[in-house]
């Protein structure tokens, strides 16, 4: 009898993306969708859908997505964000995998990401290969504030189908993007105790950091192979390492004055 499967998605006003990530999901057993207060058409699209929906506070990345990963019933589950939708090949192996055995509790599906509607075949950014299927209770994403990912207890195989992800459509969603993590970032940083406090520290990580990210990327991984889309999008992620350290560093200056003025 083959494994049954749950879809765990977390959505916040993703009525933009939804239809197509539930247009090639509609095959699972279960569609479980957790989602944080969305005021757009979501919710009407997942009742659509069938999905059991589920309306949680946010948590934060990690803690959202393992808590649709608790609500869901199937055999197997596959954890995906609401920006994704699975090719055809991709949905054809995990029904082939399920209607037998599977080798490993856990499976890593290469991801090919898309940067204002272009494919990114290089520059790091393929095959992008993330843990996503696995079998109910072996894996889980440890708590982690930015860039969350999925940790198994035991062997981990590979597939071959791919994920479409479709991240960025725009610049400016990638600049409010990268605006946002980079905050959430250097926070992470002060609260771990690795802001540095020396202009060298600060010359390093926000300069020349960046730069050296956007040389290796760009040139020595093929990113300009992927024509403009490739180059923005390695320029912008420079700029998010960029401000993710000049943030750090001005929350722990801040911080230290702050300090001093109540002594």
């Amino acid at each position: 009898m083959p494994h049954t499967l749950s879809i765990a998605l977390i959505t916040l006003n993703e009525a933009a993306n939804l239809p197509r990530t539930l247009a090639s999901i509609g095959w699972a057993n279960e569609i479980v969708v957790v989602d944080s207060g969305s005021t757009d058409a979501t919710l009407d699209l997942a009742r659509e859908a069938g999905a059991h929906l589920f309306s949680e506070l946010w948590k934060g990345f990690a803690a959202q997505k393992n808590s649709a990963i608790a609500h869901a019933n199937g055999d197997w589950i596959l954890s995906l964000d609401a920006d994704e939708e699975l090719s055809p090949a991709l949905i054809a192996e995990i029904q082939s995998l399920l209607e037998g055995e599977p080798k490993f509790d856990a499976y890593r599906i290469p991801r090919l990401n898309h940067f204002l509607g272009e494919p990114l075949g290089h520059g790091g950014y393929w095959p992008d290969p993330k843990l996503r299927l696995f079998r109910r209770g072996a894996a889980r994403f440890p708590e982690r504030a930015v860039h969350e990912s999925m940790h198994a207890d035991g062997p981990v195989g590979q597939l071959k189908g791919h994920l479409i992800h479709h991240c960025y459509p725009t610049l400016a969603e990638y600049i409010e993007h990268i605006d946002r993590y980079s905050s959430i970032a250097a926070q992470t940083l002060v609260a771990g105790g690795r802001a540095g406090r020396s202009w060298t520290w600060l010359a390093w990580n926000a300069f020349a950091n960046p730069a050296a990210t956007f040389l290796y990327n760009y040139i020595f991984r093929l990113g300009f192979l992927d024509g403009h889309a490739g180059l923005l999008q390695h320029l912008n992620h420079s700029v998010y390492i960029h401000w993710k350290y000049a943030k750090a560093w001005e929350a722990a200056r801040n911080a230290r004055q702050s300090r001093t003025a109540q002594k």
